[in-house]
């Protein structure tokens, strides 16, 4: 998951958060203003002064921006689903994508290994360690993964699946 998209989804997870904590403290305050306005009818029957309109006026409105909340924070609730399908179908696809350039380079099963690692921005000796071989192994797999690619090193090998990816359609 990129960087943008944990930022993107952290403050999504953010703002539903504080869009649930408004809805209950403005919950509660239309049930005391509601409540109250009922308290004062059902003690002396009457609507007169201002009083009691400012706050069946503030009731009303408080229950307006409850259920505006809702739909706001459903909303949200909904762009991250959004947010966190498209990143796993960008994941999965940039797995096709990296697939299919290998493929086409014809590379044996250690240089995908070693391709991938390097992809992933692991150093030669990390990738001989993981993998159990000797540097100059890695080494040798990497440039024979530079020559099959066409490009001279680990930056370049990186542009294509970066362009690849922000290509699009």
């Amino acid at each position: 998951m990129t960087a943008v998209a944990v930022s993107d989804r952290a403050r999504t997870g953010r703002r539903a958060a504080l869009l649930s904590a408004v809805i209950v403290v403005q919950t509660l305050c239309a049930i005391f203003f509601l409540g109250d306005v009922i308290g004062d009818l059902v003690g002396d029957g009457q609507f007169e002064g201002p009083h009691k309109w400012v706050e069946i006026v503030a009731g009303l409105a408080m229950v307006g921006g409850v259920a505006f909340l809702i739909f706001e924070l459903r909303r949200v609730m909904n762009r991250v689903a959004i947010l966190e399908n498209a990143t796993r179908a960008a994941q999965g696809e940039m797995a096709d994508v990296i697939e299919a350039f290998f493929d086409e380079w014809n590379l044996t099963a250690s240089e995908r290994d070693v391709a991938l690692l390097m992809l992933k921005g692991i150093e030669n000796d990390e990738i001989a360690r993981i993998r159990g071989t000797a540097s100059g192994t890695v080494r040798a797999q990497g440039a024979a993964v530079f020559r099959k690619a066409g490009v001279d090193g680990r930056p370049q090998l990186f542009s294509i699946f970066m362009e690849e990816l922000l290509a699009g359609e």
